[in-house]
């Protein structure tokens, strides 16, 4: 008898009886699960559970049992969730190539149902409504419409696949964000499944399609962001693997103070771990301040996990946990059921033993203060106090990260725009030209939208108004808001400030946050003026928020409020009037502050759990435009040759059921040279299609007009749009580019510099393979699968950087590129590589995971330099991927087999 059949145990509630795994079954004189990371435990019964023999052995189960907190021999552990959720977006694109798994085994003359979800699959459409109407409550109505437009061949294509595939449905648009809706409605915390007529218990799991998935780990589920072909990988039965993880224990104690809220919290946290570097970790929350954080509090904090680097923040099951599943909707039996198998199978908090960590932090709440974060990335934290003068620091600051390169003498530079109707208003450097209560980071949680309301509400009251040129909205993450918004009163002193509901979707912080008004473009661009934008997202990468919009600052929805009524970044909350009262006198920040206790009453008065009930009783047929969608009821997909939204991709032509040995790669050119923090954002197509830029100019050849290219990221399901927008970014910094900032590269045998797009297909037609060289955290950002697809179709075969994001450095390999890794104090720079040379990469079919390998670069006179890298493939089934070159060709030949 093995592990697996020693550990089945029963448990009854309310009347019935249930088979569960028992990890205590596993104990011996080294194994305590007491002292497991919770995290850790949840990955344990997974593997307890499917214990194959096979895919997963008795020796996964027991190498996890043994976890300690520093693991020398990084295990291979294999993960297959219980279920998948994707957003439109990137799941889009993953349901695209399952329809050409299907369409390629139809015409190898094979039963197409063998490509079939084999766990659940939830899709939420969320990403592709954007802010083109807003201040106005018809808003609503208008982007509802000219979304449906836009994307109704999108649309109908997701409601055969609802049709088509088993265990498939799909939450219809404007019905919330989709890491809102699983915390509030889709997430299960415990599962059950019938196995031979016994019904079998245990932990809710996911994979998501978006890095933020990590946000269902405030509920105690453990998940996170995987690329959309991994997504593919999850449905279709195969594990994700992933080393045995480090766990990092963030105590909290304490609790926070007046005015702080989860938004700081979370940002300190991002800065904090950032400086703690915990990619490729787990962080686990404990401690007696949890009984201060409530689940929209802890969600706010497990959302940012791809800001602060780890792969998820886990908090363990606790009463609040349960009190939270009972006030959002779920039944009171199922709610008893969890509880029951949690303590039973402890993996309910337990707050009398401390488990054993990696590495332990401390915080104590009382000292978060209220902050913001920016101007271009989510961990460089700047208190609410400093902004003013850090912003003009960033200014004349050398042009980086934290600088824009500017003359400081120009920091006061103002323009006069003038208005249509005539009326004029100055506009200075730091204009906040964008204020956006948008995200789900933050928009899930009822303390920081009814905080952000009563200061408006207080803000009305005194007579203070927003200036034209700033661009406000309101996207929440839930119709629950605009419930308990109603219920509350507040709703009408939103509108008052042009922030009134405008949508149900990922808006701004995804790029879709529409154009700003043209006298205040125009007036920007003319005066090399440069705008700001304050969210309550969790991206503000360069060129992200919007193109014309060079400094993005995160923060929680009040203080977007605050700094739309100041107008400029450059007004110091702390010190500085907002602006004046009916009477002429100055409005200070802290005169319209409501009180935690202001807030926390109306929170108690206004949510309640009846408006969870009612929202979700119909989440999947509420939407009527959805509802009349007409689409075909057949297996296999009828690709529309003149579609610019969905094609069939080119992953499977000449494809063979055997595959071929690993050999070197020679003679690869160089298509970037990049430094650090090379983002997702920078790489993979995101916003608006300019219209002179390959992908727009591929798509007025194909008879779209500008008005309706649409973004780039509702065009995920069409290689031919997206290759063309890969490296596209205005802000991308190319050193063969000759200082000409944007997509562009120099095509090196005739010294041309040209549009990226163009020199691979310069390439390509040359029969030349591609490298990028590149620096410190290559590839971070959000799970885009797009920054490696299309890098692959542009013909990258590898990519040598300082080190690599965790997601993107597995999506590299999951399309068939080479991540590499230069040696410890070693990068291009340092080992005197200019770009220009041609290089081979000495790696054989015999490759071992993390092997250090050889690689040869030869510049134009002959002379050659060799340099040591390390291939990571950190796995041997990472190394079949590549061997497969890819995972969707891998999977293809296994269902075929």
């Amino acid at each position: 008898m093995n592990s697996k059949q020693k550990s089945i145990k029963t448990i009854n509630t309310n009347g019935k009886e249930y088979k569960y795994y028992d990890l205590k079954s596993l104990e011996n004189g080294q194994v305590a699960i007491a002292k497991l990371p919770y995290s850790i435990r949840v990955l344990l019964e997974n593997l307890l559970r499917q214990e194959d023999g096979k895919v997963i052995t008795e020796q996964h189960v027991l190498s996890l049992a043994n976890w300690k907190p520093v693991n020398e021999v990084k295990t291979e552990i294999p993960f297959k969730p219980s279920r998948v959720i994707l957003q439109d977006l990137t799941g889009g694109a993953a349901i695209v190539d399952l329809a050409a798994l299907r369409y390629v085994t139809d015409k190898l003359g094979k039963d197409s149902a063998i490509i079939n979800p084999d766990i659940p699959v939830d899709l939420v459409i969320d990403h592709s409504v954007q802010v083109d109407y807003s201040g106005f409550n018809d808003a609503f109505r208008m982007n509802a419409e000219i979304e449906f437009d836009r994307n109704r061949e999108r649309y109908e294509f997701f409601s055969w696949a609802e049709k088509s595939f088993d265990s498939f449905s799909v939450v219809p648009p404007a019905t919330g964000i989709v890491h809102q809706v699983n915390l509030e409605y889709l997430a299960d915390v415990v599962k059950e499944a019938e196995t031979d007529g016994e019904t079998i218990l245990y932990p809710d799991t996911l994979v998501g399609t978006d890095s933020h998935t990590t946000m269902i780990n405030a509920l105690g589920v453990l998940g996170w962001g995987v690329g959309g072909i991994e997504a593919e990988a999850g449905m279709l039965g195969q594990p994700c693997y992933l080393q045995m993880p480090d766990v990092v224990g963030v105590r909290f104690t304490g609790k926070l103070q007046n005015g702080a809220t989860a938004t700081d919290l979370a940002l300190k946290m991002t800065q904090v771990l950032r400086e703690q570097k915990v990619v490729g970790k787990f962080v686990e929350y404990f401690g007696d301040g949890l009984k201060n954080l409530t689940i929209a509090d802890r969600s706010v904090i497990a959302n940012m996990a791809p800001e602060y680097g780890a792969t998820c923040g886990f908090f363990p099951v606790d009463d609040e946990t349960l009190g939270y599943l009972r006030f959002t909707g779920r039944e009171d039996a199922k709610v008893d059921r969890i509880e029951a198998y949690v303590k039973a199978n402890n993996l309910f908090y337990n707050d009398a033993i401390e488990p054993e960590y990696s590495e332990l932090i401390e915080i104590d709440l009382s000292t978060v203060e209220p902050s913001l974060a920016g101007p271009k990335r989510p961990q460089d934290l700047v208190k609410l106090s400093d902004v003013s003068q850090k912003f003009k620091e960033a200014y004349a600051a050398p042009m980086g990260n934290q600088g824009y390169g500017l003359d400081a003498a120009d920091i006061d530079h103002k323009v006069t725009i003038t208005y249509e109707d005539g009326y004029q208003e100055e506009m200075e450097n730091g204009a906040v030209s964008i204020a956006a209560i948008t995200s789900c980071t933050n928009t899930s949680n009822p303390y920081l939208m009814l905080s952000a309301a009563l200061l408006a509400k207080n803000a009305v009251e005194k007579g203070l108004s927003v200036k034209r040129y700033v661009k406000t909205s309101m996207s929440p993450g839930s119709k629950v808001t605009a419930r308990y918004y109603e219920k509350s009163g507040l709703l009408p002193y939103l509108e008052a400030l042009g922030f009134n509901i405008i949508g149900y979707g990922c808006m701004t912080c995804v790029g879709n946050s529409g154009p700003l008004r043209p006298e205040v473009s125009e007036a920007a661009k003319e005066g090399n003026i440069l705008l700001s934008a304050v969210l309550s997202g969790n991206r503000n990468f360069e060129g992200r928020i919007h193109a014309e919009v060079k400094a993005g600052y995160l923060a929680a929805p009040h203080l977007v409020i605050a700094y739309a009524l100041a107008g400029n970044v450059k007004v110091n909350l702390a010190t500085d009037p907002i602006g004046t009262d009916k009477e002429g006198q100055p409005v200070y920040f802290k005169d319209i502050l409501p009180s935690n206790e202001e807030v926390q009453k109306v929170v108690n008065e206004s949510v309640l759990a009846d408006m969870f009930k009612e929202e979700y009783r119909s989440v999947f047929d509420s939407n009527d435009l959805w509802n009349k969608i007409e689409s075909a009821d057949k297996p296999v997909y009828d690709w529309n040759a003149d579609s610019t939204y969905i094609a069939n991709p080119p992953y499977f032509e000449n494809f063979q059921l055997e595959t071929e040995p690993i050999t070197t790669l020679k003679g690869l050119r160089v298509l970037g040279k990049f430094q650090d923090s090379i983002t997702t954002d920078h790489i993979s197509p995101v916003g608006a299609i300019a219209m002179k830029s390959p992908a727009g100019k591929y798509l007025m050849e194909h008879g779209v007009k500008p008005k309706d290219f649409n973004s780039y990221g509702s065009r995920r399901g069409h290689h031919e749009v997206m290759v063309r927008g890969t490296f596209s970014n205005i802000r991308l910094r190319n050193a063969l580019a000759d200082g000409l900032e944007g997509g562009f590269t120099k095509y090196i045998p005739t010294n041309e510099i040209m549009p990226i797009f163009d020199a691979s297909v310069k390439y390509k037609e040359d029969g030349t393979g591609l490298v990028i060289l590149a620096g410190d955290d290559y590839g971070m950002g959000s799970s885009r699968d797009w920054a490696a697809k299309g890098a692959r179709l542009l013909g990258v075969d590898a990519v040598i950087a300082k080190s690599f994001e965790r997601i993107h450095r597995s999506n590299l390999i999951m399309v068939g590129a080479l991540p590499l890794e230069f040696l410890k104090g070693e990068d291009a720079d340092t080992l005197g590589l200019t770009g220009l040379e041609e290089y081979a990469i000495a790696i054989t079919d015999e490759v071992k995971p993390n092997e250090v390998i050889t690689v040869t670069a030869q510049a134009a006179d002959g002379t050659e330099k060799t340099f040591q890298a390390i291939a990571r493939l950190d796995s041997e089934i990472e190394i079949d991927y590549y061997r497969n070159k890819g995972i969707l060709p891998m999977v293809l030949r296994n269902k075929i087999k």
